[in-house]
């Protein structure tokens, strides 16, 4: 029988119970409201007495507790209504970004005005900014009213002109950008318009304590439609397996369900229903059974799985395969914004949100920035090992040549997260491009005199070999041209060099338009000695 997770745990009976996969049922009470902190580690229960200087006034056991209303929300019929508040900027969409990144990132765009962001949780899903000029000491400079919804509400909000900015998991459809365009909006796919912040991991997470490292999406699809109910049918041990769910309505629960079964959707009532990916992590943490999926931010004490293709390309949800857009279940983290009611305060924080100064923010928030990380190809690389091993079905021969000269140089070059990609038969690079290029200059400008880069391309497997070689080749000429031309002589002092693979060493399979997608790229090689 399915159980619903319920957020509020007030005893450590309800903990246990929670840990034995059932939840005590609660008393509600007329004044009753429970304040969490956004992290999840508080959790208080009372009546609810008053809200005074961004101060929740609660009487519980032990007496009458102050707590302020910065990182906390407050759940409960009681907590204060703060409908008639007005803000300069609203920002309406995406709970994941709205809950798990803005607190933060709201804290990090006023300290880069040296200012102070005091945060009221107003209620669940809705978080009030307030910025004072002088470190807090000074006047106030301007308030961001955040409203954790979802995506498509995003997209509503700016055609209703209630939002000045929309906070997205996903991109915009074609049929929502129309509506917009036809509003007076403007293009929602320009660069002054659509701006990507972050990219977020979907990671299947299991019990620390499983040992099942690696499964295939077939394995996925047979957990999620109550096919496989053993561990003991994908290697594990012989225990039940408790499937955790995200509400049907979430974002999280159409990526995920539409990675696995498209629209053909199983009819399948998990073991248990989490209301969010902070829920769901918790339950990894006490149900040695139990396997779900969450955003890369909420993993915690939870052990991530490596997911394996339908090639047996193993897909490990780190950062560097994030950043690469490599990972099967990577998405990006989009804002925003019409170009008709654009004003000051919102392009301010818009410009912060995708500077190089925003990524700690970012990484602290759990989520996944776009600077920049550099890793080794030389022996002991996962990639590298795969190759080599792959490199053995290849007969002498042309192909054969290829995959041997690109082991070669992958000796001398560590390999950089920055990836371009293209769409069929373009080389043209996609929306996300020109922010990296941005990223890129940025990074060389740091590097030292001597260094070496190759821009190295390669396709997906529609054509003939060589054909798709000299395409990759293209590719990676274009990439090198554009990046001279935006950084003029900034650059002078790094070598510039191409390579072109074609369809050798695929990052997915190319069965389908997302893994085609993926294969084709020019990567960014960069000489492998220590940087001064």
């Amino acid at each position: 029988m399915a159980f619903h997770l319920n957020k509020q745990l007030k005893t450590s009976a309800a903990a246990m119970a929670l840990a034995a996969g059932f939840i005590l049922p609660s008393a509600t009470f007329a004044a009753e409201v429970t304040l969490r902190s956004t992290d999840g580690t508080i959790n208080v229960t009372g009546d609810f007495v008053d809200f005074q200087d961004d101060t929740y006034i609660i009487r519980t056991a032990l007496g009458e507790l102050r707590i302020a209303a910065s990182s906390m929300t407050c759940e409960g019929a009681s907590c204060p209504s703060f409908e008639n508040i007005t803000a300069d900027v609203a920002i309406v969409g995406s709970e994941t970004i709205g809950q798990g990144m803005m607190p933060l990132l709201m804290t990090g765009f006023a300290a880069s005005l040296d200012a102070d962001a005091e945060l009221t949780n107003a209620s669940v899903g809705e978080t009030i900014a307030t910025l004072v000029s002088d470190g807090g000491f000074g006047d106030e400079i301007g308030t961001y009213l955040v409203s954790a919804t979802d995506d498509s509400n995003a997209f509503e909000a700016l055609l209703t002109g209630d939002a000045k900015i929309g906070m997205s998991s996903r991109r915009i459809t074609i049929d929502e950008a129309r509506a917009l365009r036809a509003d007076g909006a403007g293009s929602m796919v320009s660069p002054n318009q659509e701006h990507i912040i972050a990219v977020d991991s979907m990671v299947v997470v299991t019990h620390a304590s499983n040992p099942v490292d690696q499964m295939t999406k077939e394995q996925l699809e047979g957990i999620f439609s109550g096919e496989i109910t053993s561990w003991a049918q994908v290697g594990g041990p012989d225990r039940p397996i408790n499937v955790i769910a995200q509400e049907q309505d979430s974002a999280g629960y159409d990526y995920f369900m539409d990675f696995l079964y498209g629209d053909e959707r199983p009819n399948f009532r998990p073991q248990g229903i989490a209301a969010d990916d902070q829920v769901l992590s918790n339950v990894m943490f006490h149900d040695r059974n139990a396997i779900g999926y969450l955003g890369y931010a909420f993993q915690r004490g939870a052990k991530p799985v490596t997911l394996l293709n339908e090639c047996g390309i193993a897909n490990t949800p780190d950062a560097f395969s994030a950043k690469t857009e490599e990972y099967t279940l990577g998405r990006r983290m989009y804002l925003y914004n019409r170009s008709d009611n654009l004003d000051d305060q919102t392009q301010s924080f818009i410009d912060f949100a995708v500077s190089n100064e925003a990524d700690a923010v970012i990484g602290k928030s759990g989520f996944i920035d776009l600077g920049i990380l550099r890793r080794s190809q030389a022996a002991g690389d996962a990639r590298r090992t795969a190759l080599t091993a792959e490199a053995n079905r290849y007969d002498v021969g042309f192909e054969g040549e290829l995959m041997d000269e690109m082991l070669s140089k992958m000796d001398s070059f560590d390999r950089l997260s920055t990836t371009f990609r293209f769409r069929t038969g373009s080389s043209k690079i996609d929306e996300r491009g020109r922010l990296d290029m941005q990223r890129l200059v940025a990074y060389l400008d740091r590097a030292p005199e001597g260094t070496s880069l190759t821009f190295v391309g390669f396709t997906d497997d529609v054509g003939a070999f060589d054909a798709n070689q000299r395409l990759a080749e293209q590719r990676a000429g274009a990439v090198m041209d554009e990046l001279r031309d935006f950084a003029g002589d900034r650059l002078s002092n790094i070598q510039m060099a191409t390579a072109g693979f074609g369809e050798i060493a695929p990052s997915a399979c190319n069965v389908d338009d997302r893994g085609r997608a993926i294969n084709r790229r020019v990567e960014v090689w960069i000489t492998a000695a220590n940087e001064s």
